[in-house]
């Protein structure tokens, strides 16, 4: 049977990003086209830009303005979030793609940005083929009960906690 999945990787761990991107790579092997829309990330030069230009058939795309938790006012943030929820809603409804990864989207819900029920809708909506996956700490309880998969990544042990040490280009960025 071969059905559009709703893939959510969540947790406090490393990791969440990097999976759905390998799960990107590994399709663009099978001649799968990719949407990645970022919705955190902004206008910080992440390794994963440059590099996933250079393949055929994943196309990604910042949404975001930067890391939400830092701010005082997420008046931009929310609009942001609305901006790049219709790109997804409009690329699920398309269907050009065969993948669509909503980066750190679990955040986005998290803080309110966006309404979890009109997420799960559109989700719902979406055509039959279509994967979709998602990333971010804080998975709804809702979002976790509609998905298919669901991992959680743990954190163990981080550099940081143990040892001071700041991100590092080619791991954390």
């Amino acid at each position: 049977m071969s059905k559009g999945l709703l893939i959510v990787f969540t947790g406090n761990g490393k990791g969440k990003t990097t999976a759905a991107l390998g799960m990107a790579v590994r399709a663009a092997g099978h001649s799968m086209r990719t949407l990645v829309l970022q919705f955190i990330k902004g206008s910080w030069k992440y390794g994963e830009l440059d590099a996933l230009k250079r393949l055929d058939g994943i196309e990604i795309r910042p949404v975001g303005s930067g890391f939400t938790w830092k701010k005082d006012n997420l008046e931009e943030d929310r609009r942001l979030a609305r901006m790049g929820w219709v790109l997804a809603v409009e690329a699920m409804e398309r269907g050009d793609y065969d993948i669509v990864v909503l980066d750190e989207l679990n955040i986005v819900l998290a803080y309110g940005l966006l309404p979890v029920q009109d997420a799960l809708d559109a989700l719902q909506r979406r055509p039959g083929h279509l994967h979709v996956v998602i990333t971010g700490r804080n998975a709804p309880e809702e979002l976790l009960a509609a998905a298919d998969l669901v991992t959680e990544m743990r954190e163990v042990k981080h550099p940081y906690r143990e040892q001071s040490i700041r991100a590092q280009k080619g791991i954390e960025f």
